[in-house]
């Protein structure tokens, strides 16, 4: 799903839930970074680069001379399942879309929350502009590495972001 904003998101998630009796939600920001990097510690869940082949970027750029400049750009997204799963099975973590996390946006990771759980208003949290994670497909490859993230207005959308839902088991 593209072009949907934090809101739209989380009414979806909440529709979701309603409707097949489980708990769905967007992930908070430190369980999508757990889940994109996949037990790595590198940069890309690839290693110390990322290419097309592997990720959906703009790839006319390079990311540290590293190769990922490819020439390859599709112009858009590609359907989930298109490129090669992560170590733990996700496609598509990395490229395609970004995607809203819950968190409130705070401008560093100082009083995060060290239990994964989502970070609120709490030290000067900022709940109207919500935090993305993952890189899209006009991006650059540096977007697509685990760490980088990006805020935005929770009532907006664009055609390079969109939603990845967690389960509560």
């Amino acid at each position: 799903m593209i072009n949907v904003s934090w809101k739209d998101a989380t009414a979806y998630a909440a529709w979701l839930s309603a409707q097949t009796g489980e708990s769905y939600r967007l992930p908070t920001e430190a369980e999508w970074e757990y889940a994109a990097r996949a037990g790595t510690s590198t940069p890309f869940r690839t290693g110390n680069c990322i290419h097309t082949d592997q990720a959906n970027y703009n790839g006319n750029y390079d990311h540290n001379s590293c190769g990922a400049k490819t020439g390859i750009f599709r112009g858009q997204t590609v359907p989930a399942g298109s490129l090669p799963a992560n170590p733990w099975g996700l496609h598509e973590v990395a490229g395609n879309v970004w995607e809203w996390t819950q968190d409130c946006w705070h401008k560093n990771y100082q009083g995060a929350p060290s239990d994964g759980s989502a970070w609120g208003q709490e030290n000067g949290g900022d709940c109207a502009r919500r935090v993305l994670h993952g890189g899209g497909w006009l991006d650059f490859p540096r977007s697509l590495c685990s760490a980088p993230r990006y805020l935005l207005t929770a009532d907006v959308g664009y055609n390079s972001i969109g939603i990845r839902l967690a389960r509560d088991l």
